[in-house]
């Protein structure tokens, strides 16, 4: 692989605000990490602020172009929904993420550095978070900026730099590696973790690697990596024997004023969620009941077709079936139909001018979506009537009392035709480098991917499904007519699902993605 040379220190998430400044200080003139206390709040910042869900979200399926007519958008936004390579910039660009990333894998490194220094056994579930927090950013980086995990080409596909020690030079080189690399060592830094993690060092859980939200993590990479045993195995630590228990009280949320702020902020605070993170992010206003955001965003079309409304096992699907309702904005230039959960957060920075910085919270990890892994991970294990069972124990609690037979899911999925720029249906085409029997496991995988369709709509989670199992994306675009046009397909294998590295990275001279 192409070694490179980096000056940009700051492109690597390293301390420095900026080469010249970096420059002026010695290598390792940093604050002395000298006791627990010090690494405990060290690890408080090992937490990506680097948000990539806008940018997966508006490249996945789940959103059309409602014409160029609609005033409601911007350049960033339309290169994303066209698998353009970036130019433009913004707070949730592809340079944030990856900043945000390497600049927590550092924190993450100088922790671990500081606790093998002081050599303190205490410090094992410190230890155990710098190592989860490490595994967790590159999980984001690879599989953002890189073609998925497969056992056939991996070897071979660029990966990205793994980190695995705070930058001590000034004149570093790094090699991309291959995915196959980054995967094999990601794994290593969660099975080191998952035995030292402890929930009694942390003051407020829920911003922090808990033991759960690491089980979580280390299911769905799992998942990822093909490792279908060890991902339902892990999934079963989170959802204990009582799964029930552990999942999202949606009727609760339901039940709540139908005020965004209200139910956003219920949602990000309830006991299901097993990890939050803030970043700076205008994705509660993009999908939130506003205007912005609206020529590239999730309509009712595509609710009505292949997501929210579209057909289940048991029949039809309308608004009522909810346990927590949707939200259908229509109007002119106005087309959202929205699962409402993403908060739109004002950090004021100036009291006097009354401005500041747009900020969310997201959700990662939850119960709901873990159990959705373990239902994917068991049809794969042809377990097919434990998959169900999971799948009935979730759209059960999400809809009201919904569930499915095995007969059911046949009948839904063996009559759909696959979805066509012709006719669009919720069926695609699954190309994965796995292999899957047509018949029953087919039909289930199919279902699974719709359940998490739905359940994480607007979270950017969907486009790692499309890249696993080499879905095809047409991008509609929806005419003043009402007709509808295709203005591109990302194609099965298509280059562009690894997203472009940023331009100042590619500048600095890393391997750009082919194109």
């Amino acid at each position: 692989m192409k070694k490179i040379n980096i000056i940009l220190i700051a492109l690597l998430g390293i301390f420095a605000a900026s080469c010249d400044s970096y420059l002026d200080e010695t290598p390792d003139n940093r604050a002395e990490v000298d006791s627990q206390t010090k690494i405990r709040k060290l690890l408080v910042s090992a937490y990506t602020e680097g948000n990539h869900a806008f940018v997966t979200e508006l490249a996945s399926d789940n959103i059309d172009d409602t014409g160029s007519t609609n005033p409601y958008s911007d350049r960033f936004s339309e290169q994303l929904a066209n698998w353009v390579d970036l130019t433009e910039s913004d707070n949730e660009d592809t340079q944030n993420i990856w900043e945000g990333a390497y600049t927590a894998i550092a924190h993450s490194n100088e922790a671990l550095a500081a606790i093998e220094e002081l050599g303190d056994e205490n410090l094992l579930p410190e230890k155990g978070e710098a190592l989860i927090t490490r595994a967790y950013s590159h999980f984001i980086l690879v599989n953002v900026f890189c073609k998925h995990y497969n056992a056939q080409t991996s070897a071979t596909d660029l990966g990205i730099t793994y980190m695995t020690k705070s930058e001590t030079t000034l004149d570093p080189k790094y090699e991309r590696g291959n995915v196959k690399d980054v995967y094999e060592k990601i794994n290593a830094d969660i099975e080191a973790a998952l035995p030292l993690i402890s929930d009694d060092i942390y003051e407020v859980g829920s911003y922090h690697f808990t033991k759960k939200a690491a089980y979580a993590f280390a299911a769905r990479f799992n998942l990822y990596y093909e490792k279908w045993q060890k991902a339902k195995d892990y999934a079963s630590v989170v959802l204990t024997e009582n799964p029930s228990s552990q999942l999202r009280d949606w009727s609760r949320l339901g039940a709540l004023p139908r005020d965004p702020d209200v139910v956003t902020k219920a949602y990000i605070n309830d006991p299901a969620n097993l990890l939050a993170l803030t970043s700076n992010s205008n994705m509660g206003v993009n999908f939130g009941a506003f205007y912005t955001g609206s020529r590239f965003n999730h309509s009712r079309k595509i609710a009505d077709e292949q997501t929210l409304l579209a057909p289940a096992p048991w029949g039809t699907i309308g608004t009522a079936d909810y346990r927590f309702r949707l939200f259908i904005y229509s109007g002119n230039n106005l087309d959202k139909s929205l699962f409402y959960k993403i908060p739109y957060l004002f950090e004021i920075t100036d009291p006097v001018a009354q401005i500041g910085y747009s900020r969310t919270v997201m959700i990662p990890f939850t119960t709901d979506e873990t159990l959705l892994v373990r239902a994917e991970a068991e049809t794969m294990l042809d377990e097919s009537d434990l998959a169900l069972a999971d799948l009935n124990l979730w759209s059960k609690n999400f809809f009201k009392d919904k569930e499915a037979t095995l007969d059911q899911v046949n009948t839904l999925y063996n009559d759909m035709p696959y979805s066509s720029e012709a006719l669009v249906t919720q069926k695609k085409k699954l190309s994965p480098k796995f292999t899957i029997t047509p018949g029953i496991q087919e039909n289930l995988i199919h279902y699974v991917l719709q359940c998490r369709r739905i359940l994480t709509m607007h979270e950017g989670l969907r486009w790692f499904d499309i890249k696993r199992y080499g879905i095809e994306v047409p991008r509609f675009q929806i005419q003043a007519d009402e007709t509808v046009v295709v203005l591109d397909i990302l194609k099965t294998d298509d280059l562009r699902k690894a997203i472009q590295l940023p331009q100042d990275v590619r500048s600095a001279g890393l391997e750009a993605n082919p194109r």
